[in-house]
């Protein structure tokens, strides 16, 4: 894998010059550098051995996700709203704050340790419990999401910004589904195989939804309660200006900025037109 082409293909400038969204927040742009500030500086760290160590909840941390945490929070800075990332101290001071950073600097850490090359850096800007931007960056896809409320999704890919959609496939035996390569139980297992589903793979990280976004898969299960804010906030934006949905596996809006940080009830992402059953399913599975 030549590391140093992933480093020289994005420039910050030209993304931020051609992203098609008119009357866009400052906040995007800032997001934009951010993720591909903190992506080149992963980029130099994954060719490296990288030693990892484990933290009170059982996830693995860094130096990788040290360093980009302190680039993402240093840019972020020009615009001080209080962050909540997944490598800092919870301040729940941020509960008085309508407007809030989410930022999970590698997401898909064992990724990043066991080289499969799908690791992302993620920000979202959530205001009044609703994400109302999102970026993800794939350094080694050189492949950037992003979206703001009320302005499409969008990828950045091969030098240009286009624009992503969801698929309208509406059955569920035309379904490609996506889980996770680190953490996918056995009940997610029979619930796929109750589902009838076509395809099933296998996808590191947010890229997960980055799929279902861009009309590459159609759904995304995970019942786990491990998964927290940092994990789904820019996602969520993203999947639902493409047209697509994300829940909890109840079928309940998730919201952010909360005490409590976890998803309970897991999250769905899907195009929209198997949501409902596929949690249907999911109820008389449990």
């Amino acid at each position: 894998m030549d590391i140093k082409a992933g480093i020289d293909h994005i420039g910050t400038e030209d993304c931020l010059q051609e992203i098609p969204i008119k009357d866009r927040i400052p906040e995007l742009d800032l997001a934009i550098r951010a993720t591909v500030e903190a992506g080149d500086a992963l980029l130099e760290i994954y060719g490296k051995k990288v030693e990892a160590r484990t933290k009170s909840d059982g996830s693995p941390v860094t130096e990788a996700d040290m360093k980009s945490n302190a680039i993402i929070k240093k840019i972020l800075s020009a615009i001080p709203h209080r962050i909540l990332s997944e490598e800092d101290m919870d301040d729940e001071q941020r509960l008085q704050e309508r407007v809030l950073w989410v930022v999970d600097p590698l997401d898909g850490t064992w990724d990043f340790i066991d080289k499969t090359d799908e690791f992302t850096v993620m920000i979202a800007l959530v205001r009044d419990k609703r994400p109302v931007l999102g970026v993800i960056n794939w350094p080694v896809g050189k492949t950037i999401f992003a979206a703001q409320l009320g302005n499409g999704a969008f990828m950045h890919s091969g030098g240009r910004w286009e624009r992503i959609m969801v698929t309208e496939v509406s059955e569920l035996a035309e379904c490609r589904v996506v889980g996770s390569r680190h953490h996918l139980s056995e009940s997610v297992k029979r619930l796929v195989r109750n589902l009838g589903v076509a395809k099933f793979v296998s996808v590191g990280s947010s890229l997960k939804v980055g799929k279902i976004s861009s009309g590459k898969a159609e759904a995304y299960i995970s019942p786990t309660d491990k998964m927290k804010e940092w994990d789904s906030a820019a996602s969520c934006c993203i999947i639902n200006e493409a047209g697509g949905r994300m829940t909890d596996m109840l079928g309940n809006d998730i919201t952010y900025n909360n005490r409590d940080v976890s998803h309970q009830n897991g999250i769905l992402v899907t195009n929209g037109l198997v949501h409902d059953r596929i949690i249907d399913e999911f109820g008389r599975s449990e």
